[in-house]
């Protein structure tokens, strides 16, 4: 039985409040019933390119899941008034996930990083969960437009996984499943970003004191500066003031700076 699923929209964009639990029955029972579809993360970088780019919106809309991947989208349903969610992060639940999928017999391939990377990630999952049975992996950096895309579907399909675990960060890895999931012969595509080096241990877990301060975020930029710093120093207070600009127009009034700092 499918779980009937409570969700929220922001800026149009389906956001489902589910808990990993939840997550994890859903996906067993679209393996069992042999469906095929796509469960995806939100955080604010989804959000931000979405608002820009249709594909990625139409993406997000079309996934069976959209669940909230980072406190910056229950923040920003918090502005609008809306029902918060239960946030899930690759980096505690892929542990939880593997092993369920172990206890269930639910195989993967994983697709995306460095091959470097995910050649770790592969061991380290084999390691901790001996019986769980990863079909095999490729790494990201393949020509994704000619035979060499092909070969990568054509593996896919014949080892036939029920769980394809991307890794490709966005849009990249989305917009290969807008281009490639009909090809496919799975039952559920996961986007999960950075998940394969979380699991190889090239990126560290978010320790508790940053979790309970709301800070993962702000860890996760100690470990790469670089990477992280527009994303984050422009890219979530450009989704704030979108939030605050959708919350006052929607009331049709014209933001004031009090009216704004008042909600925040």
């Amino acid at each position: 039985m499918f779980i009937r699923m409570e969700s929220i929209k922001i800026f149009d964009i389906k956001i489902d409040l589910i808990s990993s639990k939840e997550i994890n029955e859903e996906i067993l029972n679209l393996c069992r019933k042999n469906k095929k579809e796509v469960i995806a993360n939100v955080n604010i970088n989804a959000m931000n390119i979405s608002f820009e780019n249709k594909k990625m919106k139409s993406f997000l809309n079309n996934a069976y899941i959209n669940f909230i991947d980072g406190d910056g989208v229950n923040l920003g349903a918090k502005l609008l008034g809306l029902k918060t969610g239960p946030k899930v992060t690759y980096d505690w639940w892929i542990w939880e996930l593997a092993e369920f999928c172990q206890r269930n017999k639910l195989s993967w391939y994983i697709l995306g990083a460095k091959e470097e990377s995910v050649s770790i990630a592969f061991e380290r999952l084999n390691k901790a969960f001996p019986d769980l049975e990863i079909k095999g992996y490729h790494n990201g950096y393949f020509n994704k437009l000619n035979n060499g895309n092909e070969k990568v579907v054509d593996e896919i399909n014949r080892l036939k996984p029920n769980i394809l675990l991307m890794a490709m960060g966005m849009p990249a890895q989305e917009e290969w499943l807008l281009a490639n999931m009909d090809k496919l012969n799975i039952n559920v595509a996961l986007t999960g970003g950075a998940v394969v080096d979380y699991i190889s241990g090239e990126f560290k877990s978010t320790p508790d004191i940053f979790r309970k301060l709301k800070l993962e975020w702000f860890y996760r930029f100690l470990q790469r500066p670089k990477y992280l710093l527009r994303r984050y120093f422009i890219g979530n207070p450009l989704f704030i003031y979108r939030i605050l600009v959708e919350k006052f127009q929607s009331k049709k009034e014209k933001p004031s700076v009090e009216k704004v700092l008042e909600s925040i």
